[in-house]
This record gives C-alpha cells, sequence and structure tokens, in this order.
C-alpha cells in the first residue's frame, strides 16, 4: 500500500471526528477554565478540587467506558441498514445507561469517606467534601447524555453532542463566574460555585441532546415503542458483555492518573497542583485523538457490517498514522511552550501566595516535558483501541490496558515518585511507561484480528 491510500482518508476521517473533537475541546477547555478560575482562590482549592475530581473521574470512566458499547453496535446496525437493530440498542443502551448513572451517584456518595484514609492535607480534605457531593450528583444526567451520544455517534451523526456540550460549556462558565467569585448579587461560593456550574450545565446537555435528536426525521424510527415492558434480556446482556470490559478498560487509564494524583498529594500541595495544571493542558491534546478514536470506532464499525475486512484496515491504518503526525505537532508545541503555559493558571501578582505559586509553575514546566513524550504514545493507545472496540473486540485489550497500566505503570510510579528524588516527574515517567506499553500490545492485537479476519474471507 503507497502512503497515498491512507492519507486520502485524512479528509473523511476528519469530516467525521472533527465535531466530536469540538464537543471534547470545549468540555476540556471548561476544565482549564474551571482550573484556572479555582486557581485564582488558592492553591489548596486547586489542589481540593483535583482531589474530589479524582472520585468521580474514576466513576465517569465506568460510565463513559460502558456507554461507548452502544457505538459499535449502532454503527454496526447502520453499515447494515437494519433499523429495527438499531432501536433496540438505543433503547437498551439509554435504559442501562440511566441505571448506572444513579448507582454511580450513590457509589461515589459514600466512597467519599475514603478521601479522610488517603494522606491528603487535612485542609485539602475539608475544601473537598462539599464539591464532590454536588459533582458526584451531575453524574446522573451525564451518563444518560453519553447514551444519546454514543448512539448518535455510532449512526455517523457527530455534530448533536458538539452543540450540547458547547451550549453545556457556556452555562458552566458563566455559572462559575457568578458563583465562584460572588459577581453581582450571586453569593460567592468558592469552589462550591464551580460545582453548580458543572451540574447545571449536564442537565441542560441532557436536555439539549433529547431535544435534538427527537425532532430529527433520521431518528424518528428510533424513538418509537420505548417501554420498559419491551427491553429484552439478550440485547441488555450482549452490551453488558463489550460495555463492561470497555469500562474497565478506561478505568485501568483512568485510575492511573488518578493515582498520579493521590500519590502527588502525599508528596505535597505543590506537585499536586503542579499535577492538576499539567494534566489539563495534556487532557487538552488528548481530545484529539479521542474524536479520531470515536471516528475509528464508526468505520472500523461500520465496515464490519458490510463485511470489507480490506477496507477496515486501510481506514483503522489511515486514522492511526493521523493520530501520530498530530500528536508529534503538540509534542514540540509542550517542549517550546513548557515554562510559559503553567502560569497560566495561578496568580504570580499574589504576594502572599508567590513563593508557593513559583513552586508549581517550576514542577508543572518539568512535567509538560515528559506530557510531550508521553501523549504520542497516548494517541495511538487511544485510536488503536477505538478500532478494536469497532471490531467489538473489548475482552482481550481489557487485560492489555489492566498489565500496561498496573503492572508496568504503577509501579514505575510508585518507585520513580516516592523513593527517588524525581518526585512528580518520577510520577509521570511511570505515565509514559503504562501508555507506551499499552500502545504496542493493543496494536499488535489489532494488526492479529484483521488479519485473521481478511485470511478467513479470502
Amino acid at each position: 500500500m503507497s502512503l497515498a491510500t491512507y492519507t486520502k482518508e485524512f479528509s473523511y476521517n476528519l469530516r467525521l471526528a472533527y465535531p466530536i473533537i469540538l464537543g471534547m475541546l470545549g468540555h476540556t477547555v471548561v476544565g482549564i477554565v474551571d482550573n484556572v478560575m479555582v486557581g485564582k482562590l488558592g492553591p489548596a482549592e486547586l489542589a481540593a478540587v483535583s482531589l474530589a475530581n479524582s472520585f468521580v473521574f474514576i466513576a465517569m470512566s465506568l460510565g463513559i467506558g460502558f456507554s461507548t458499547a452502544i457505538t459499535p453496535l449502532a454503527a454496526e446496525a447502520d453499515g447494515e441498514q437494519n433499523i429495527e437493530k438499531g432501536r433496540s440498542v438505543f433503547h437498551h443502551g439509554l435504559y442501562l445507561c440511566t441505571f448506572l448513572g444513579f448507582f454511580l451517584f450513590v457509589l461515589v456518595f459514600f466512597a467519599k469517606q475514603l478521601i479522610v484514609f488517603m494522606g491528603q492535607p487535612a485542609h485539602v480534605v475539608d475544601l473537598a467534601k462539599p464539591y464532590l457531593d454536588i459533582v458526584a450528583f451531575s453524574l446522573i444526567p451525564l451518563i444518560m447524555f453519553q447514551g444519546y451520544k454514543q448512539f448518535a455517534d455510532g449512526m455517523s451523526e457527530t455534530k448533536y453532542s458538539m452543540w450540547a456540550t458547547i451550549l453545556g460549556n457556556v452555562v458552566n462558565v458563566v455559572l462559575n463566574y457568578l458563583f465562584i467569585y460572588g459577581i453581582w448579587f450571586f453569593p460567592a461560593l468558592g469552589i462550591v460555585g464551580a460545582a453548580i456550574g458543572t451540574i447545571v450545565s449536564r442537565f441542560v446537555m441532557l436536555g439539549y441532546m433529547h431535544y435534538k435528536m427527537q425532532r430529527k426525521p433520521k431518528f424518528h424510527p428510533f424513538f418509537e415503542g420505548f417501554s420498559i415492558k419491551e427491553l429484552k434480556k439478550e440485547m441488555n446482556l450482549k452490551i453488558i458483555r463489550l460495555g463492561a470490559p470497555s469500562s474497565m478498560q478506561m478505568f485501568f487509564e483512568v485510575a492511573l492518573f488518578t493515582s498520579a494524583v493521590w500519590l502527588s498529594g502525599t508528596i505535597g500541595v505543590a506537585n499536586q497542583a503542579a499535577n492538576q495544571i499539567a494534566l489539563s493542558l495534556a487532557s487538552f491534546t488528548f481530545m484529539f485523538a479521542m474524536g479520531l478514536s470515536v471516528a475509528a470506532t464508526i468505520r472500523v464499525g461500520n465496515q464490519k457490517g458490510l463485511g470489507d475486512y480490506k477496507k477496515m484496515k486501510i481506514v483503522a491504518f489511515s486514522i492511526f498514522l493521523l493520530v501520530v503526525l498530530l500528536e508529534i505537532f503538540f509534542a514540540l508545541f509542550f517542549i517550546l511552550f513548557h515554562q510559559q503555559m503553567p502560569e497560566l493558571f495561578v496568580n504570580m501578582n499574589d504576594v502572599a501566595n508567590l513563593a508557593a505559586n513559583a513552586e508549581v509553575v517550576t514542577i508543572a514546566a518539568q512535567l509538560l516535558l515528559v506530557a510531550a513524550v508521553f501523549q504520542i504514545s497516548d494517541g495511538i493507545q487511544v485510536v488503536v483501541l477505538g478500532a478494536l472496540r469497532g471490531l467489538q473486540d473489548a475482552k482481550i485489550p481489557m487485560f492489555i490496558t489492566f498489565f500496561a497500566y498496573w503492572v508496568v505503570g504503577f509501579p514505575v510510579s510508585v518507585y520513580l515518585g516516592l523513593f527517588t528524588q524525581l518526585k512528580a516527574v518520577g510520577i509521570w515517567i511511570g505515565l509514559l511507561a503504562g501508555l507506551t506499553t499499552a500502545a504496542l500490545f493493543l496494536y499488535l492485537r489489532f494488526i492479529s484480528l484483521t488479519t485473521k479476519l481478511i485470511r478467513e474471507k479470502h
């Protein structure tokens, strides 16, 4: 195959992926804006939000990871032009996501007591608890939203979630500004104000997504006949069999990054705040890879429905190549501006916290140099995982991600972070080791599966 065989797919890949990327970027930008707004209150407030969000992110990873099972099933039904199959996927997926949203809220609400036993600074824990209560409840509308989003994505209608996310983000930023600082007649609630912005924005996203999809003629057949009595055990089990390993894949990665937050917190507030800054910036560029990962799931799922495995391989490799080129560009950007970017997150004019903020900036700048390298591996592993999801292959990738992140990555993070002078930088070298291992073995898994499918058909 010539290089042009793959590059000619770039245009369609980007058309499919750009609404997903923009929606995810919008969400990440709001996360960064949250951190900037909260960071102006002080390092302790920033560390508290980081600590509380670490609990929510773990629950989110389980919910969002589970919901990704809907996309390849919807894409396969779309490839087959099977309305009845698509309707069944939508109804069962939405039902399971709603149940899971409530379950995760209850889980986080009761699990928050564990914060006390995590060796975090006492004043940071006191700030984190009320914030966590509110943001945990926002998991319900968020996971329900994912049920709508993943189905629409699977049907190659990726713009609805983009607009829903952008609208939700605007609501979030405005409410944050009003409630964090107490603008006009609104009370100054600090980080609790940021939590209020988050929960309202997620209900707005859910409402918008339902409204837009219900109005679109293409989706009319899929909204018909929804009834709890019509739900079938077979389809529930099919989604669960694909969704449970998918949720664990995402959980293993998010839990590794969450462990970096906790490990940084045991070293000190400055390391934890620096970790949050670097993670916010790395998350921004990662959204490009995430968008392309969804495109890989959709396109591979479509080709699976059509039974064209040679085309499937070309499509997948075009996305792999595209993400490598993008992440190399971002890596160079991080290297060039690693000193300047962290300063956006702290108030260097705050004389009382000048020394603390300067330490945060110095550590964050070092972390961005590691992030420059690891985001290449991160981009590769997430798009290959998306392609495997399109093949409805979830169980073996689950074991691969567990091995990569928890047998390789986490021990390296613990040793270098806690038992050497590298500290936070050592923790991030562990992240790099885990992501690189995942990228290699997931890629080998995809090659093995597609080669087998092509051989069996021909």
